[in-house]
């Protein structure tokens, strides 16, 4: 390979979603040279998540730019909202929580995405390759020393101290440096797909659920973001012509007031599939390697959290590893430590995920059960500590990161434009 297609730098990232592009953002603001490459040319994907929690916007306020990030237009709700064929119900009511941020925002994560790209932009040291998709990991006398990547068609090196995969569940470079990951499956897969919103539609995000079927309802403004549950591995079973009258029927079924809007899903090529998926490497590292967010630790739908932990793991990473990395070199002792901060909110999270999966949603989808949760869970919803116990995990999470405390170098540049740049990782 030529020397015009092999760089050098301090880190390099892999992957331009929540998790590579926050850490992309802290690290350079910190002074380190990072390179982040993102396999896509832009943000724009529908089929990712949106709910923005607590416990990011408490980051974003801990960096200086909260009142700037929640000016990007989005729609805040204080509880999440269940309707099931007995009427509604609270599932989670964060109003009682006595944080600087009572609610969660559901916020396009392309929006998210150029927000936190276009503050990365404002330091020097920060460079987003678009189109650029990783390949491999460079390996050397047993340590990792950077990744290839494709750009423009040619296969390119770039060397780093430190090699970072968050390129999302479907890692690449995870699975070439070969760590062991526990998969514990999940009941369900989604079907993505937007309708226009009217006036008169309800003016909030909520979940209809039903005997066999569970639809959610994003609000975004103009139209609804949807995603339809469907038993794990069913959607060939959805994919002809015949299907798709059969969906567009029971979406009609379940959600009277759509009349008719169904009509604009004209094709499966309006409907996306999200293979959902519930796993989790048991070593997140190797000397000069670490894997964050999906890549990770692949999150179920249930709760929304996947963005929210992938932003949390960037900000330990950061608060641990920039120091090292502007001496020169990260120890595996240190990358073992980021692993230890985060293993114990992801795994609690991943077991509170599992339990609503295995004891509500399998029923649900397999026709047992009409849409009430059940009892241990309804119990949850009504007595006051739980239920407040409940809505602070949700929103904020089991042991919440802060972006206090963070290395910060001078030279940032002015405002910079947000651009559009994608990323793999979903954290949904």
């Amino acid at each position: 390979m030529s020397g015009d297609d092999t760089e050098e730098t301090q880190c390099v990232i892999a992957g331009g979603g929540p998790a590579g592009a926050m850490l992309g953002w802290l690290l350079a603001r910190a002074g380190v040279r990072v390179v982040v490459l993102e396999k896509h040319g832009d943000f724009r994907r529908d089929f990712r998540g949106d709910t923005v929690h607590s416990s990011t916007m408490q980051i974003m306020d801990d960096l200086g730019v909260g009142e700037e990030f929640l000016a990007i237009p989005h729609q805040r709700e204080s509880s999440v909202l269940a309707v099931t064929d007995d009427g509604e119900m609270s599932l989670a009511d964060f109003s009682s929580l006595r944080i600087k941020y009572p609610f969660i925002a559901y916020m396009p994560q392309w929006d998210l995405l150029d927000f936190v790209a276009s503050q990365a932009r404002r330091y020097p040291g920060f460079r987003m390759e678009l189109n650029a998709r990783a390949t491999g990991l460079i390996e050397e006398n047993g340590r990792i020393a950077g990744v290839r990547y494709v750009k423009d068609g040619r296969e390119r090196e770039l060397r780093a101290s430190l090699t970072v995969a968050a390129d999302g569940r479907h890692s690449v470079l995870r699975r070439d440096a070969d760590l062991p990951v526990r998969a514990f499956g999940t009941p369900m897969d989604l079907l993505w797909f937007r309708l226009t919103r009217k006036d008169s539609d309800p003016a909030r995000t909520f979940a209809r659920l039903s005997r066999g079927s569970m639809v959610a309802m994003i609000h975004r403004g103009d139209y609804w973001q949807a995603a339809y549950v469907i038993p794990k591995g069913t959607a060939r079973e959805w994919s002809d012509a015949a299907g798709l009258g059969q969906f567009r029927q029971r979406l009609e079924e379940l959600i009277p007031w759509l009349d008719g809007r169904t009509g604009e899903i004209v094709s499966w090529d309006d409907v996306h599939e999200l293979d959902v998926r519930l796993d989790r490497a048991e070593r997140w590292h190797r000397d000069g390697f670490l894997a964050i967010g999906d890549a990770a630790h692949a999150m179920s739908v249930v709760g929304g959290v996947g963005i929210n932990l992938a932003v949390q793991d960037a900000v330990a990473a950061a608060r641990i590893l920039a120091p090292a990395l502007l001496r020169g070199r990260v120890s595996e002792r240190l990358l073992a430590k980021v692993q230890k901060r985060r293993s114990l909110p992801t795994t609690l999270t991943q077991r509170l995920q599992r339990t609503i999966q295995d004891r509500f949603l399998t029923s649900l989808l397999a026709g047992e059960t009409a849409g009430r949760p059940p009892a241990f869970l309804r119990a949850l919803f009504s007595f006051g500590p739980l239920q407040r116990a409940k809505a602070r995990i949700v929103a904020v999470g089991f042991r919440p990161e802060r972006a206090t405390g963070l290395i910060v170098a001078g030279g940032a540049r002015g405002t910079g434009g947000a651009g559009g740049a994608g990323g793999e990782g979903d954290g949904g």
